[in-house]
């Protein structure tokens, strides 16, 4: 009986050790065929063409349904000029302002743009460069991998798994991930998004 109780008692201390080493996973950010789980804002057309999210149109963001603190997200992204200078975000603790809802989201974003000094790998704040990117590894046209982690107040940036940002703001606690196609005339686009609730 004593050995019984011994074995079972293992068994449950063994269940929880496991229970708090348990790593956080990747989750699907995107469903792959629709926009469930997204909210649009702004002026941008925003529709799902073979597997991949796609922005046209006009300036707009769509926002993702989590509201997270401390956080990881990775994708496939690409912008592409149809006339106009093409630009793009991925944004992270973000909310969109209570009196301007299609404004800029209150939050950080992981730039996306190849023609200008705050390039893809910069860290933004509201139509602020904030945090500058080691180099720029990307241009118009090319899917490239890009890779964001928020603890705390330590933000870092990885783009084509190179370390390409690492910054210290403390404004931003929580909030949605979102997607930015910046203005008429460019195509954004996005694929296989994950991310992790570190928190």
């Amino acid at each position: 009986m004593k050995t019984a109780l011994h074995v079972l008692l293992c068994f449950f201390i063994l269940i929880g050790f496991g229970s708090f080493n348990t790593k956080p996973k990747w989750k699907p950010l995107f469903n792959g065929k629709n926009l469930k789980g997204w909210y649009t804002s702004g002026n941008a057309t925003w529709e799902v063409k073979d597997g991949v999210i796609t922005g046209t149109d006009g300036r707009g963001h769509l926002y993702a349904d989590p509201v997270l603190k401390n956080l990881e997200i990775k994708g496939e992204f690409r912008i592409s000029s149809q006339g106009k200078s093409a630009n793009g975000g991925l944004y992270f603790r973000a909310n969109a302002p209570a009196n301007d809802p299609n404004a800029f989201p209150q939050g950080y974003e992981a730039q996306i743009c190849n023609s200008q000094d705050a390039y893809t790998g910069w860290l933004w704040k509201p139509g602020t460069p904030t945090g500058k990117a080691s180099a720029l590894l990307t241009k118009d046209g090319e899917w490239f991998p890009m890779r964001v982690q928020a603890i705390g107040s330590t933000i870092k940036i990885w783009v084509k798994d190179q370390l390409v940002m690492t910054h210290i703001d403390e404004e931003y606690k929580e909030g949605h991930f979102a997607l930015q196609c910046h203005n008429a005339g460019m195509t954004f686009e996005a694929k296989n998004v994950y991310y992790k609730k570190l928190d």
